[in-house]
């Protein structure tokens, strides 16, 4: 089986430790899936390119194609990596606007990693205090683990804690993903694939008949 991971960055610089840090996560997450001896497929959505299309959307309530494939991204996957920058002791309003834009019980049982960047640890309780209610709220399934990193993590000697936290995170989102298999709008769309997708030739139905 292949799973898909969609892997959100909502990090506004170039290059963003958000988007390091994500990168670092998915990594972890594909290597622990193929452990597990599946497939994984990562889809990374960058929010960044996305504001003014969310900004749009908000006042519109249409999605432009490129913000519609990102949501779709997101809500069909497997298991979602999300990851943020500190803004004023809380996520993003990017970040916040995407999921103010995505359907609301489309995350419903969804396995969710929860990571956050900033350059203090001041602001290491975020992911506690202002991601993981969201998430809630969203009905996901968030894994016990969050991740914060802050600017002095990406170092050496901080970098073996920050590897470690990685490591405990994903493992924990691998062993959701793994054990609980596709998720709900998947297996759905399984069950109401089409039945003629799968037809037996007539003449086979001739030569089991004869």
């Amino acid at each position: 089986m292949t799973f898909t991971v969609a892997v959100v960055s909502a990090g506004l610089s170039q290059p963003s430790s958000t988007r390091l840090l994500a990168d670092r996560l998915s990594g972890a997450v594909t290597a622990g899936v193929r452990a597990a001896g599946q497939e994984v497929l990562v889809e990374n959505v960058e929010l960044r390119p996305l504001a003014h299309a969310l900004a749009d959307n908000l006042l519109t309530g249409f999605p432009p194609p490129d913000l519609a494939a990102a949501v779709r991204s997101v809500t069909e996957a497997d298991a979602v990596v999300a990851v943020t920058p500190v803004f004023a002791a809380s996520y993003s309003g990017l970040f916040k606007t995407f999921f103010d834009v995505v359907e609301k019980d489309a995350l419903r049982g969804v396995p969710v990693l929860l990571a956050a960047t900033a350059g203090s640890a001041r602001h290491s309780l975020v992911v506690e205090h202002a991601l993981r209610p969201l998430f809630a709220y969203l009905q996901a399934v968030v894994v016990p683990t969050g991740v914060f990193a802050a600017t002095e993590d990406f170092g050496s000697v901080a970098g073996r804690r920050l590897s470690e936290r990685v490591e405990r995170a994903a493992d924990e989102l691998v062993t959701l993903l793994v054990g609980r298999g596709p998720s709900p709008r998947r297996r759905e769309a399984q069950r109401r694939a089409d039945p003629f997708d799968d037809v037996t030739p007539f003449e086979d139905l001739l030569r089991g008949g004869g």
